[in-house]
């Protein structure tokens, strides 16, 4: 098909825009595998109960919407860490599978749970003038938000990097991720360190949720599904518990999807399946993502 270099850097700005979303919530996926070995796949819809909280926030309080979108987060890295007091720690010394059963009821009964207090029926996520403002740049039409997302993702991730490199709690946490037994006899605050993780992979969720709804505003309790599929994937095309690798995986299943469509239209359809595809792929040709490393199976 011929293309217009207009609508080849259209296409590619919406593909930055959204593997810039996939990379912000595949963070959060990486960071707890990679304390823990968990996956925790109530992390979509901790991404949810972040977009609800931002939703009821701006509606039906008096506090502007720029002070919600700061304030949102915060709550659902609590609820984050809530979740993992009630539904982790306690198996924490369970086989894996017993935890990732516990996971997999965690993120039904918060979907179900949203359903009850929040309604079935879709919501209309208001949007700030300012993010869905249309910028023409060069005879490209790029909407703000569409521009603020990789810039928010990509200074999320410096920041996010230098915490783990060159503080304390970053050291500990990388400790934590090496050896969990040597780093428990070191005197490392083991239950402090895995709720800051949860903390932190939540609020990303939330921060990711929020511009989420903002780019595409209609919301519903089961729309944490999906994506949080889609950036468990983009977490293991990286490289699980590499966080640059997350970053990576999310822009490549990011751009993958937005150019299939936009050079294959007749695949539209099949726009969801390109991601389990890529998947499998990834599993079969490099079975540890591209930034990943070999780790020994503890006996």
């Amino acid at each position: 098909m011929n293309m217009s270099i207009q609508e080849f850097l259209q296409h590619m700005t919406n593909g930055i825009s959204l593997g810039s979303l996939y990379a912000l919530i595949a963070i959060g996926y990486t960071m707890v595998y990679g304390i823990l070995r968990l996956i925790n796949f109530a992390h979509g819809d901790i991404f949810m109960l972040g977009v609800y909280i931002t939703f009821y926030g701006i509606g039906f309080t008096p506090i502007p919407w720029y002070i919600i979108f700061l304030l949102a987060p915060i709550l659902t890295g609590l609820l984050g860490l809530l979740l993992e007091k009630l539904a982790y720690k306690p198996l924490r010394e369970s086989p894996r599978i017993t935890i990732l059963i516990s996971a997999i009821g965690a993120s039904f009964l918060l979907q179900n749970l949203g359903i009850l207090v929040f309604g079935g029926r879709p919501k209309a996520f208001p949007t700030p003038a300012v993010l869905g403002r249309i910028l023409n740049i060069g005879g490209v039409s790029v909407a703000t938000v569409n521009f603020i997302i990789p810039i928010v993702t990509i200074i999320l991730l410096f920041g996010l990097n230098f915490f783990i490199l060159k503080t304390k709690t970053g050291m500990a946490m990388r400790a934590l991720s090496k050896d969990y037994e040597a780093a428990s006899l070191m005197g490392i605050n083991i239950n402090g360190i895995i709720s800051i993780t949860f903390f932190i992979g939540s609020l990303l969720a939330a921060m990711g949720g929020i511009m989420w709804g903002v780019k595409y505003p209609q919301i519903i309790p089961h729309m944490g599904v999906m994506p949080g599929l889609k950036c468990f994937i983009a977490a293991v095309i990286g490289g699980i518990g590499n966080i640059t690798g997350a970053v990576l995986g999310g822009f490549i299943l990011g751009l993958g999807e937005i150019l299939l469509i936009a050079f294959l239209p007749s695949l539209t359809g099949y726009r969801d399946a390109f991601a389990f595809i890529l998947l499998i792929i990834i599993l079969l040709v490099r079975p540890t993502g591209l930034m990943g490393e070999k780790i020994a199976e503890k006996v």
